[in-house]
């Protein structure tokens, strides 16, 4: 090697075999390390020294272009690099070697290479020490194939720490790499200079070349060319919110000397900086690896930034901002825009790893603030540079964090996300920066959803100009709130990515939610103290009638548009916006029920009911003749598409301008079933006592129509009707709820029916006494004219009754006669008794109207006026010619598993149901006694009040035992109360009583929410709810039994006529049953229409219209306790009362649940973190993971994601059955188990015969 150096003017030829010598003699050292399994400790430390020694000779002197140094300077360098961690492996050197190696590659650090290969180096150790200190759950360092190969396979993790501390320091301060003064003292180049000009001239250009290289080098971004790249794996990780740790590695020493960059700060002291600030001690606490508990504490016990100089005895301070350090005349802007940019985003990462209630120094945040200010300066150009696209890809958490007046910075963001945001075509001021401009527009909304609570929520609060000045100027936070929803505005206009889409509407809905409920506290401050006044959501559609009616238009349209595409592209995801869309619409018409009084908007919305249940529109294109029902070809979509039209048309028919009805948001069924009405009836005239559920549905009929409809008669009048009248109550059980309805039949309205007058004598006129004679007449059947015409022969074509009975005179005729003789004298004898009685014409007597009738057999009477009950059309039990499912079937109560699914068949409510479990974290805890110990009655005072005002806007507080809707547990859920006097009238709790009135767990108390389509239990867990076995609650969605009905688009079809008549009395009603409805389709139809696959029996696994995702609310008082917090232990405190009974059901694990974690700021807002499974359904709104909200939109903002979130697991089910479907089910399954097959005469003679 020596003589590879002394000879630098020998020809190219001669360096280039040296060259190939050099190369075979670097390999066999690299086999032999690599391969040979008996190399002592002194073998290794030679075989390293030898290492060390090549790269001395061949790298300390000064660059000569095309040397041998310059040639194998990239090849002998990664030799040792290679070699030495293989040595960290096999015999880890002595800190005497590597004292030697660190002082070595000081004399080497004007070459490229070496920064490459230590950059290199130390990406790979970092990757592998984050990934087994902070486990799989920290974000993957993204690292090139071939250089994952860089460290042994067998290297232990003690091993991995040691080398990447020392690897870490073995260049010194990256800041000399930026002072050509400091690299190039050394012997070799005090040497090259004292040698003569042309030398000289290469002196500088080897230290001087790193100018070029900068920072960026020592972070990183070294690569081909001098392209950069931004936003790859290190931005990744920075944004995430617990990325700590992202320093490591070449970043952790390097963050302090970027002070230099915008500030021009010395480098020796911003060095001391680095170590003694708090994000830098990441470096130095997993030096040696310890147990996963240790880690945690460890990281609990970081250095402060708020430590004492010993040799100073007071708090470290960093030199003065207007300190001024010479900088090299080769450093221009555009050689080192790359270091500058990658040093200030590790500046965000650290900073951005701070954790809750860890002090910084306002000193090291002033500078901080400093260098962003200078960082997201803009051009009149409006390009956007390369430190402001780092800047923000790695500032995520900057808002969120509680940094100490970071908020002066916020005129700068709003600046930069104005450059980047509303611009369609991103113009880069450098064109060789690699940027993914998808993921830097991702990083910008994140930044500005972190913004959009702050105007609001400090409103006049001034902002200083943070450089000051005679001249200063402020702005307040309101100000800032236009140019912030011009931002959001502009922003989705241009967007194209579905997530960033996804992440501006969330950001939208925030503004809008926020505006209202602060106009609305603005105008009542009284909801300010009415905790649970704010948990009815503002209605944030559209109040204009005009553009509410052209929103449903366009919704209708597109149902119209996705309906019509071809038959490739009906799948899941299509069917599944379908019902979106349906789900859209009914919001919007419940919101406006005015919309329903417009006959263009009736039409649309019906057109599109009619396309979603039968396939086609009654009404075409102009100049089509007009399908009339009977002769359609139903075809939907799919089944799902037909139940959520079905559900539409039904809650335009019955909930809309109606809702809430009598029973409140509660219930959307009667109150009223067999033991209520039972009990008030009025047959005898006194009191009944409340009977037993079996012994009160023998006074009722049943019967099932339409294959989907339980009809409850029960014909005895109630105890308020004081009108002896026919009278039925009808208990309708269908699809969507049980009614409750009343008729009587009357001959005159009430209103003219007037008092009826019963009196016991009414007063008559005295009879006369006078007999009068009886004059015997004689009948004719003809007039005497008749007698007079003549008769012709037709009239002897009849023969008189006298002549045929002569002509056909038999024993028959005799015997007749002789019994019309007798009858003459009974009836002459009976007149003459008369006569001569009391009761007799001739005597006075008085009259009395006949008693009044309270029984009449009204089941029959209300059967046959509606249609149910037509004399030979057929309504037998089996079913009809056609068939069609019989339109009335009679059902047979005696059986006694009767009553059991009748109360399954009310425990099925006809919406969905979701509950949200609420726990409460206190800082440092992480396991599941502290978690759940919190709501014990003795540590309840110690709880964040704003914890409870939050659950307070979530939802309203029932009693349990009154309550008629969902409670988050099956057992109590969906009952009729029946004796609330019993029961405690306490006033219910504001969040502000007692101990026990806090508790929320489900046994006495609960949080309540509902509306048209879903209900939500919001349950706060404590000790008691804790249940030996975690069952998952998305039993109506799984796929765990064989007997599950599901959709498809095509599926085994019953046996039907391949057509109907028209005038087919089935065909009146729009929900029939599945094979009714199927009855018309035309095999050979295209597209093939779509039914139920069944895969076993009809009946769901689970009767229980359950939640479907398991929701959980986590508040955190130090938000760094997500990344403990035990979900799998705290599963157990969130069963919903599932019993055996109810079907087999799945356990579900920690990755399949949604959390929503909260964590209170110290400006009173709150951060909020998204965590759940990976996929579209993480996707709901309006809360996005790194929101900042205030608290008085948190309620509804929690509560409408929680509804998204079960809405998108619903939809993206394959076996989900919407409520009403499953109550269909179970009406066909309790017709076809307890039907009477009764023939037409049969069921006409049943309905005669009383109830019980």
């Amino acid at each position: 090697m020596d003589q590879c150096r002394a000879a630098p003017e020998e020809g190219t030829d001669t360096i280039n075999r040296q060259a190939v010598l050099c190369h075979r003699v670097l390999r066999t050292l690299q086999d032999t390390a690599q391969k040979s399994q008996i190399l002592t400790v002194e073998t290794w430390e030679s075989l390293l020294l030898f290492l060390l020694a090549i790269n001395e000779i061949l790298l300390a002197p000064p660059i000569v272009k095309d040397d041998v140094g310059d040639q194998l300077c990239e090849r002998v360098l990664s030799v040792l690099f290679e070699v030495w961690l293989l040595a960290c492996s096999r015999c880890f050197p002595s800190p005497s070697l590597w004292k030697t190696f660190q002082e070595s590659c000081s004399a080497w650090r004007h070459r490229i290479a070496l920064v490459e290969q230590w950059n290199r180096v130390n990406l790979v150790l970092t990757a592998k020490l984050l990934e087994f200190t902070y486990g799989p759950a920290f974000p993957e360092m993204k690292i090139a194939d071939e250089d994952a190969q860089l460290v042994p396979e067998g290297m232990t993790n003690d091993g991995i720490a040691q080398a990447w501390i020392r690897f870490l320091k073995i260049l010194g301060a990256p800041t000399d790499l930026c002072s050509p003064q400091v690299i190039s003292c050394t012997p070799q180049f005090i040497q090259a200079v004292h040698s003569g000009g042309e030398i000289k001239s290469n002196v500088f250009r080897a230290s001087g070349g790193l100018g070029g290289l900068g920072l960026g080098a020592a972070l990183g971004v070294v690569g081909s060319g001098s392209s950069s790249t931004i936003g790859q794996a290190g931005s990744a990780v920075g944004n995430n919110g617990g990325g700590g740790g992202v320093g490591g590695g070449a970043a952790t020493n390097v963050g302090a000397g970027s002070g230099s960059i915008g500030t021009s700060t010395g480098s020796t002291s911003g060095a001391n900086v680095g170590v003694s600030n708090s994000s830098f001690g990441f470096a130095y606490d997993v030096g040696i690896p310890a147990a996963a508990q240790e880690r945690a504490a460890e990281a609990k016990r970081r250095p402060s930034s708020m430590i004492m100089d010993n040799r100073k005895g007071s708090l470290s301070q960093p030199p003065s901002l207007s300190e001024v350090n010479d900088v090299a005349p080769g450093l221009t802007i555009d050689k080192y825009e790359s270091g500058k940019a990658e040093a200030l985003g590790a500046l965000c990462r650290i900073f951005c790893a701070k954790k809750t209630g860890e002090e910084i120094l306002p000193v090291y945040l002033a500078r901080f603030y400093m260098a962003l200010h200078q960082g997201l300066k803009t051009n009149e150009n409006r390009e956007c540079m390369e430190t402001l696209a780092s800047i923000l890809y790695n500032s995520s958490d900057l808002f969120r964090i509680d940094l100490e007046g970071i908020q002066v910075l916020l005129p700068s963001f709003i600046g930069a996300l104005e450059l980047i945001l509303p611009e369609k075509e991103l113009k880069m001021r450098s064109h060789n920066v690699v940027i993914n401009k998808i993921e830097l527009r991702r990083a910008a909304i994140n930044v500005l959803l972190s913004l959009l609570a702050l105007p609001l929520h400090f409103q006049a609060l001034p902002i200083r100009d943070l450089m000051g000045g005679p001249n200063d100027r402020s702005i307040t936070f309101i100000h800032l709130k236009p140019r912030l929803i011009n931002i959001l505005m502009n922003a989705l206009q241009v967007e194209t990515d579905p997530q960033n889409t996804h992440m501006l509407l969330g950001g939208l809905h925030l503004c809008v939610q926020d505006s209202v409920t602060f106009e609305e506290v603005e105008n009542c401050p009284e909801t300010m103290h009415a905790m649970h006044l704010t948990a009815e959501s503002s209605n944030l559609l559209s109040s204009d009638a005009l553009e509410c009616k052209r929103a449903v238009k366009w919704i209708c349209d597109y149902i119209c548009y996705q309906c019509s595409r071809p038959p490739p592209a009906h799948v899941k995801d299509l069917h599944s916006t379908i019902v979106a869309a349906f789900q859209c619409t009914s919001a919007w018409l419940m919101n406006h029920p005015y919309l329903l009084q417009d006959k263009e908007c009736l039409t649309i919305v019906l057109e599109v009911v009619e396309l979603g249940i039968s396939g086609s529109k009654s009404v075409g294109k102009p100049g089509e003749p007009v399908k009339y029902k009977g002769e359609k070809e139903l075809k939907p979509a799919s089944m799902r598409v037909r139940d959520a039209a079905e559900n539409m048309l039904t809650m335009i028919l019955e909930q809309i301008d109606y809702f809430p009805n009598e029973c409140g948001k509660q219930s959307l069924s009667s109150l009223l079933d067999e033991v209520v009405l039972a009990k008030h009836s009025n047959t005898s005239g006194e009191h009944v006592g409340e009977l037993p559920q079996e012994q009160a549905i023998k006074k009722f009929k049943y019967f099932v129509t339409e294959n989907s409809t339980v009809l409850a008669l029960f014909e005895e009048p109630l105890g308020n009707d004081q009108d002896p009248q026919p009278t039925v109550t009808i208990l309708i059980r269908g699809p969507f709820g049980r009614h409750a309805w009343t008729m009587q039949l009357r001959h005159l309205s009430r209103s003219k029916s007037g008092t009826k007058y019963h009196a016991p004598n009414p007063g008559r006129p005295v009879p006369m006494n006078d007999i009068m004679m009886r004059q015997e007449v004689e009948y004719k059947y003809f007039p005497d004219s008749v007698d007079r015409i003549p008769p012709c022969i037709v009239d002897y074509s009849i023969p008189t009754l006298d002549s045929a009975e002569q002509k056909i005179g038999n024993q028959s005729t005799k015997e007749l006669a002789r019994l019309l003789e007798d009858q003459l004298v009974y009836e002459k004898l009976s007149w003459a008794e008369t006569e001569c009685s009391v009761d007799g014409l001739g005597h006075a007597q008085e009259a009395s109207p006949p008693s009044v009738c309270h029984e009449f057999q009204a089941a029959r009477l209300f059967l046959s006026h509606f249609g149910f009950l037509t004399i030979g059309q057929n309504n037998v039990g089996g079913q009809k010619v056609d068939g069609s499912a019989p339109l009335l079937t009679t059902l047979d109560t005696s059986k006694v598993e009767f009553c059991q699914d009748l109360k399954m068949l009310d425990k099925m409510s006809p919406r969905s149901c979701d509950t949200i479990h609420v726990f409460y974290v206190k800082a440092g805890q992480s396991n599941e006694a502290e978690i759940i110990g919190n709501m014990d009655p003795e540590n309840l005072a110690s709880i964040d009040r704003h914890f409870w005002k939050m659950l307070y806007t979530i939802g309203c507080p029932v009693t349990v035992q009154e309550h008629a809707g969902w409670t988050g547990f099956i057992g109590s859920s969906w009952k009729i109360p029946r004796d609330t006097a019993s029961h405690n009238n306490e006033p219910l709790s504001k969040g502000n009583g007692a101990p026990e009135e806090w508790q929320l767990n489900g046994e006495k108390r609960v949080l309540y929410w509902a509306d048209i389509s879903s209900e939500m239990a919001i349950v706060v867990p404590n000790r008691n709810n804790k249940a030996d076995v975690c069952l998952e609650d998305a039993v109506d969605g799984g796929n765990c039994c064989p007997s599950t009905t599901y959709e498809r688009s095509v599926s085994e079809i019953q046996p039907r006529s391949s057509s109907v008549s028209s005038n087919q009395s089935s065909r009146q009603y729009s929900l029939d049953s599945e094979s009714a409805r199927f009855g018309s389709m035309s095999k050979s139809a295209d597209p093939i229409p779509p039914v139920r696959r069944r895969t076993g029996a009809s009946k769901p696994n689970t009767l229980y219209t359950a939640p479907t995702a398991k929701i959980l609310l986590v508040w955190l008082e130090s938000f760094e306790d997500h990344l403990t917090f035990p979900i799998d232990d705290l599963l157990h405190y969130t069963r919903a009362g599932y019993s055996a009974q109810h079907g087999p059901i799945a356990s579900i694990n920690a990755s399949e649940c949604f959390i929503i974690y909260l964590h209170a700021l110290s400006s009173s807002l709150l951060r909020v973190k998204l965590q759940g499974p990976v996929g579209r359904m993480n996707f709901a709104i309006p809360l996005i993971d790194g929101m900042v909200v205030s608290k008085r939109v948190i309620g509804s903002l929690i509560r409408q994601t929680a509804c998204n979130m079960a809405k998108r697991k619903r939809l993206d089910n394959d076996a989900y059955q919407p409520p009403h479907v499953r109550r269909r089910i179970k009406i066909q399954e309790m017709m076809q188990k307890y039907k009477k097959d009764l023939t037409e005469p049969e069921m006409l003679a049943d309905l005669f015969k009383s109830s019980i």
